[in-house]
């Protein structure tokens, strides 16, 4: 039985319009739709294909990626401590676990911890920072442990939007970007600053583009903050220091607040390319900017060679935060108590694996290189195969673990959409999953620039089936091609 509308207090119209105008492609429309095409396959309907291949979201495990057996081992450990007494486990791993677990609440991974995140896993994440930066000290109290870093970039937004009409908060993202941003502005009702990376120069980053976005953008809002992704998502590109250097120098002229997102820091592939923390070259670049340019730096347990996306690691690190909006940032974290336990016993793992005089340190650099090394193959395989389609056009994938090959789409196909009122890249994209069973994302959701078309595809899956992923694509493209001319 329906309520009648007139008693119904939550509607389309008394609903939060904020929430109305969020999108995430990720995981949208064409997703939703990957999944009916599964249930209908098991209902034993008949389609050209026999499983859905879903090359849409970064998820490593769910493609074939497996686990690092040292992280599995300690978190196996902690969740289930009798098993310190089982002689399989190797010393290092259970050292790792006596230590969480004293930590914890009760010795209980299943307690709360401070809302911060646990003090001890703060001090080791702080130390891995001091290592990867080549000793520029880093304070764990500058460091915020989180669901994923997902939740600390939306909780950071969340501080920076205020003001209304020509004083309400912009926010600088790049475009294309990976939808998080645009989703969570459009939830808190700020104004989104776009500013386009150069296609034809690998998707790098100009700053006379970041100049041009802000000087339009000051004509109706206050711009306060600037987004970068490095490497980047869903563009695959690694900032070179000289263009860091530039983009800090920018944030200090402007007076931005500096996001820096770096969950792929370890998927670095080209010859050439190396990644930049956005903190080390602030400090290296000397007091005039570090003392002055405030930082928020993102890092996760979901990305790189670990993978673990479910576990929902992650943390940001805070620098030149005023004292008074840490309080404020402290405050707001502990409504929502604590990220979970076990995503920063991983953490912990993660930043503190096994060292080369202990029993797992062989192990864990093979898994460790072979799953990087496996990633670099893929990530060269996919530009070369795709570059041979005629009218795709790839991008090397420097880093991370997507590539956004641009598509030559027929005015006809255009037209067509337009009649199915859909973008053309998402009549393309379900197009392909109805007759392959691929399911990518549009590059309408990521942002692009208009008249052109792309789509999003990880290079997660197993290489065998990455080939027949990539040769299905080829062989579609040059069929709707010849169908739409």
């Amino acid at each position: 039985r329906y309520l009648s509308h007139v008693s119904v207090v939550l509607t389309m119209d008394t609903m939060n319009p904020n929430v109305k105008r969020v999108e995430y492609a990720v995981r949208g429309p064409i997703v939703q739709r990957a999944v009916q095409i599964e249930r209908e396959l098991k209902m034993g309907i008949k389609k050209p294909f026999t499983e859905v291949i879903r090359a849409n979201i970064g998820d490593c495990h769910a493609m074939g990626q497996k686990p690092i057996t040292f992280f599995r081992q300690v978190l196996a450990l902690c969740s289930y401590p009798d098993l310190l007494e089982d002689g399989k486990f190797p010393e290092d791993a259970k050292s790792r676990a006596r230590r969480i677990l004293q930590a914890c609440g009760g010795g209980s991974l299943g307690a709360y911890s401070t809302s911060q995140g646990i003090e001890m896993i703060r001090q080791d994440i702080a130390r891995y920072i001091e290592r990867r930066d080549g000793g520029i000290t880093c304070d764990p109290d500058n460091i915020y442990l989180s669901t994923g870093a997902s939740d600390a970039i939306v909780t950071m937004l969340k501080l920076l939007v205020s003001g209304e009409g020509m004083s309400r908060t912009g926010v600088m993202i790049s475009i294309p970007q990976y939808p998080l941003y645009s989703a969570t502005l459009a939830e808190l009702g700020a104004v989104q600053i776009s500013y386009y990376l150069d296609e034809d120069n690998c998707w790098s980053l100009d700053i006379s583009e970041l100049r041009r976005a802000l000087q339009e953008a000051k004509k109706h809002c206050s711009p306060r903050a600037l987004c970068i992704i490095n490497p980047g998502n869903p563009t695959g590109q690694v900032q070179s220091r000289q263009c860091i250097e530039g983009v800090i120098r920018f944030a200090a002229a402007e007076k931005l607040f500096l996001m820096a997102d770096e969950v792929y820091q370890d998927n670095v592939y080209a010859d050439g390319c190396k990644f930049h923390s956005f903190k080390k070259v602030l400090f290296e670049m000397g007091l005039e900017y570090s003392e002055k340019v405030e930082l928020a730096s993102f890092h996760s347990t979901s990305k790189c060679y670990m993978g673990e996306c479910g576990f929902r690691g992650g943390y940001m690190e805070v620098v030149n935060l005023d004292p008074e909006v840490k309080v404020q940032l402290t405050k707001l974290v502990s409504v929502r108590l604590c990220p979970p336990v076990p995503g920063q016993a991983l953490l912990d793992v993660v930043v503190n694996p096994p060292q080369p005089d202990e029993p797992s340190y062989d192990t864990f650099i093979k898994e460790r290189t072979d799953t990087l090394a496996t990633l670099a193959e893929k990530a060269n395989m996919t530009q070369e195969i795709l570059n041979q389609v005629p009218g795709i056009k790839c991008n090397p994938v420097q880093g991370a673990m997507y590539t956004f090959p641009r598509i030559h789409l027929p005015p006809k196909a255009i037209l067509e959409a337009k009649e199915k009122e859909q973008t053309p890249d998402m009549f393309y994209c379900m197009k392909l999953l109805e007759e392959t069973g691929i399911c990518l994302v549009p590059g309408s959701g990521f942002g692009q620039r208009d008249g052109t078309y792309h789509f999003r595809m990880t290079i997660l899956p197993p290489k065998e089936k990455l080939k027949i992923v990539l040769a299905k694509i080829k062989e579609f493209h040059q069929h709707f091609m010849a169908q739409y001319s």
